[in-house]
């Protein structure tokens, strides 16, 4: 292909939004909402898996993929932490209208992604057994379990591209084409399930190999799109390679992402482990809690990553008035959408909940965790929005602090020290409010001193 020069590139550049002038609840809602869609339909297969796995296999099996998840997470949750890095380097070129750093940025970014998905794909593969026996995985649900995550595995190197690639798309505004291209792996996903497992009988492994293919599927529609681009952030497969110095930019802003999302999923799955000795009911009602819960944390989780790009471009543009403006927004969308989403899951916990399974011990099980999470989901969006304005101006230091302080090591303080003196279940839901309302308290205070706005 013809390569364009920046010119062309800067004329053509109508793909991509321009945060730093404009209304800013307009433009956080046009690149918000996609997203959101984009995070609940992702959500909406993930959840339709355990849905057929209860259905159509077995409560055993819907526990294995309950308890594979935390590990899922683990992996998924560092290469997004990278993709952020990569994100906010490429929306501060966007806001400073350097196209020649857009497209370098953007390549490397890519190379990245390869190498680290070929990396954690490896990874997941050798060590998933030990990893399964630390975590004290009843032995009526390790065997699913180990085939769950090692299957899993083989596509995992798609999943994480793709969460570069739609990072990419995000950090100049185009939202809309991720969440395109979700949507069709998602009814993918939602066919290849129905078709592997009750067609083919082929259980928890259909289950695995259907999210492989449409992770596949995402993955390769959003290369396609970037490729026949004609902007600033257009892929060149000749191109493709790592840049030293915007990488070690990269990794210096997103890094510290990356762990912090690496460390609070490690201390989930100490959490995990917790979990797991009072069997597969609890192990599997709690599991099904993951997949409603995503329906809340993810637009939270898009939010702050709006609240990123957004804050990103204007530093970037030095309009540090409209970063002060969008944080404030930003708080205020998010603690309106958590507040209403948690009175509706309280609500119509038990019938959601039945979706999964008629076992009425897993059901139990489901609704108990509810009631611990659902009323709090505001203190977790506040926290989640200010971190994400934090690190679009590339500070990704303190949010990783904060939250290891306060979303992992009160957690293995709570669950060696606190846990021990009255081990109940009920004992470890209540620990996520209370290190939510530690990291936002922590994080309210680090951003009222910050002198950036």
């Amino acid at each position: 292909m013809e390569e364009l020069d920046e010119r062309e590139i800067s004329e053509k550049n109508k793909k991509t939004l321009n945060m730093t002038e404009g209304s800013i609840v307009k433009i956080l809602l046009l690149f918000s909402i996609p997203l959101i869609l984009g995070n609940l339909l992702q959500q909406t297969y993930n959840t339709v898996d355990s849905i057929i796995v209860g259905n159509y296999v077995g409560s055993n099996a819907l526990a294995a993929v309950g308890s594979s998840a935390i590990i899922i997470n683990l992996l998924i949750g560092f290469s997004q932490g990278i993709s952020v890095g990569a994100g906010v380097i490429i929306s501060q070129a966007i806001g400073a209208k350097d196209n020649k750093r857009i497209n370098l940025s953007v390549h490397t970014a890519i190379m990245i992604a390869i190498l680290l998905g070929i990396i954690l794909s490896i990874v997941e593969f050798i060590f998933t057994p030990q990893i399964l026996k630390w975590m004290k995985t009843p032995e009526e649900i390790f065997k699913d379990s180990v085939v769950y995550l090692r299957l899993f595995s083989l596509g995992l190197v798609f999943s994480i591209v793709y969460n570069m690639e739609a990072g990419i798309l995000n950090a100049v505004g185009n939202s809309k084409r991720s969440l395109l291209y979700l949507g069709v792996a998602s009814v993918t996903n939602i066919f290849l399930d129905l078709l592997f497992v009750r067609g083919f009988n082929m259980g928890i492994k259909g289950v695995a190999i259907a999210t492989n293919i449409s992770q596949f599927i995402s993955c390769m529609l959003a290369l396609v799109f970037l490729l026949k681009i004609d902007d600033s952030y257009k892929v060149y497969l000749n191109k493709i390679k790592i840049n030293k110095k915007i990488a070690l930019n990269m990794i210096r802003v997103g890094f510290p992402t990356g762990i912090q999302s690496t460390v609070i999923s490690f201390s989930n799955v100490l959490i995990q482990s917790s979990i797991n000795v009072f069997g597969p009911s609890i192990i599997a009602g709690f599991g099904i809690y993951l997949k409603i819960d995503g329906f809340n944390v993810l637009p939270i989780l898009s939010l702050s990553m709006a609240s990123t790009t957004f804050t990103g471009q204007n530093y970037g543009a030095r309009r540090k008035d409209r970063v002060k403006k969008g944080m404030w927004i930003t708080l205020g969308m998010g603690i309106i959408y958590s507040i209403i989403i948690g009175i509706l899951l309280l609500i119509f916990s038990r019938p959601l909940v039945e979706l999964f399974t008629n076992d009425e011990k897993i059901i139990q099980a489901g609704i108990s965790a509810m009631k611990y999470f659902c009323p709090f989901y505001f203190i977790l969006s506040m926290l989640y929005s200010l971190a994400g304005t934090v690190r679009g101006v590339g500070k990704t230091m303190p949010p990783m602090l904060i939250l290891l302080f306060s979303m992992c090591i009160f957690r293995i303080f709570w669950i060696n020290f606190i846990l021990p003196l009255d081990n109940t279940i009920n004992n470890i839901l209540i620990l996520y409010p209370i290190t939510w309302t530690i990291g936002l308290i922590l994080m309210t205070l680090y951003t009222w001193r910050a002198k950036w706005i």
